[in-house]
């Protein structure tokens, strides 16, 4: 039960209680009078009015209370919602209270920051002023020294425009000197030259005009000399073999542009004939000491076809290793030649004839031939070298020498295991032909 309502029962409660004391005394002062007449009729009716008068003032009691209780409810209302839109503006206030705490922090704050910045940039105004000042201060020292240099500059200028028109005059006095001396070792260079030159003519000259002994331009001859051997392969009737093997020994000879390996058509086992011979295959080597290299093909020299050379390229020269002799020059220059044994057994001293009839050929004196072991008669294939030891020639016959000034060629033919298409019969027969219309003393 509410507090309320227990203080309005209380109250009601009270008031009962003093109404009915009040009804009792009032009672007991009519009794007083008349005693039997009042006793009978007046307690029944009071007990009735009293019970009345109790639920009407507990009506009105309730209905006090009960507006009370509106009136308390309704004031409570208007309380609660005075209470609420109180609240409501307080937390309104606050709110706006906050933001503008918020915005007054963020504006401190900016001023806080517009303060240090001005602070800062008070503090660098004036740092800056004073280290423009020390620059400038600075800037002037410098120029100062700066001045100072430049006047010391400037005298040293002058005394090096000094010195330098001295050593312009000293330069071009060097100048007039070193041109004196390069024209001296010009003039001194011409002279050495020109007696390099004749020098180097003068021992040409020597060497060409100078002799070399048989057993010089012979010891040479054995240093250089060249195994030369040859393989000609034919089958007859029945598969019979035969084919011919020839070996001999010659040298290196150049024209000046290519190299040859030279012989006697008699070293080889090719022969002239009519009919001539159709070999089925060719084949041979040129060996020196440890080297090898095969020949490649065999030509007919076009003066005299008796007389065969092979071409050697300039790297098979290279790895033969042996001297490479030049052919004579000037081969009419010595009255006599030194004639070496085609296989190299012999060799000796002889003097020679130009026949005018035979140009191509010289013609050696035999009476004059001597050799190591006394006189001995040359032979087709010995070599013949003047006496500068160049190779003049080899022996077409055993009088007449082919002296070798080219090595022209008709004829050639190559070297294989089957060369049977190239019918080397019919170029036998026809150089046989030629050999045998030469004059008779050169056959």
């Amino acid at each position: 039960m509410n507090r309320s309502i227990l203080i309005v029962i209380c109250d009601f409660l009270l008031l009962s209680l003093l109404t009915f004391s009040t009804d009792l005394s009032k009672m007991a002062g009519e009794n007083e009078g008349s005693a039997a007449t009042v006793k009978v009729d007046v307690l029944p009716k009071t007990a009735n009015a009293g019970g009345n008068d109790l639920a009407e003032v507990m009506k009105q009691a309730l209905g006090e209370e009960q507006k009370n209780r509106e009136q308390l409810q309704a004031e409570l209302a208007r309380v609660r919602e005075a209470a609420r839109q109180q609240q409501e503006q307080l937390q309104q206030k606050q709110s706006n209270l906050e933001q503008q705490y918020a915005t007054a922090q963020a504006n401190i704050q900016v001023l806080n920051q517009k303060l240090q910045s001005s602070s800062a940039e008070t503090s660098m105004t004036r740092e800056q002023l004073a280290a423009k000042e020390a620059e400038i201060q600075k800037q002037t020292d410098l120029a100062a020294a700066l001045q100072k240099q430049l006047t010391q500059l400037n005298s040293q200028l002058h005394a090096v425009d000094v010195e330098k028109r001295i050593a312009t005059g000293q330069v071009a006095l060097m100048q007039q000197q070193v041109q004196a001396e390069r024209t001296e070792n010009a003039r001194l260079a011409e002279g050495f030259k020109a007696l390099a030159t004749n020098s180097s003519a003068l021992t040409r000259e020597i060497r060409e005009n100078r002799a070399l002994a048989p057993n010089t331009i012979f010891s040479e001859f054995v240093s250089n000399r060249i195994q030369t051997s040859f393989v000609a392969s034919r089958t007859g009737l029945f598969g019979i073999d035969l084919g011919r093997n020839k070996t001999t020994e010659t040298v290196l000879v150049t024209d000046g542009t290519h190299t040859f390996a030279l012989c006697h058509l008699q070293d080889t086992p090719l022969t002239l004939g009519d009919p001539g011979t159709d070999w089925e295959g060719l084949t041979g080597t040129l060996a020196h000491n440890q080297a090898q290299v095969p020949i490649h093909s065999l030509s007919f020299h076009i003066q005299d076809p008796r007389v065969v050379f092979m071409l050697v390229t300039q790297a098979e020269a290279r790895q033969l290793g042996c001297k490479v002799y030049p052919v004579a020059s000037d081969p009419y220059k010595f009255q006599d030649a030194v004639v070496i044994g085609a296989q190299g057994d012999y060799y000796g001293q002889s003097s020679f004839q130009i026949d005018l009839n035979t140009p191509a050929y010289v013609k050696l004196d035999r009476n004059l031939l001597k050799g190591l072991f006394g006189k001995f008669n040359p032979s087709r294939g010995d070599l013949v070298f003047s006496r500068t030891g160049e190779l003049l020639g080899i022996m077409a016959n055993g009088t007449y020498c082919l002296v070798l000034h080219d090595f022209a060629s008709e004829v050639t033919l190559p070297f294989g295991r089957d060369i049977r298409a190239r019918h080397t019969g019919d170029d036998l027969s026809r150089l046989y032909s030629y050999v045998f219309n030469l004059p008779a003393r050169l056959r």
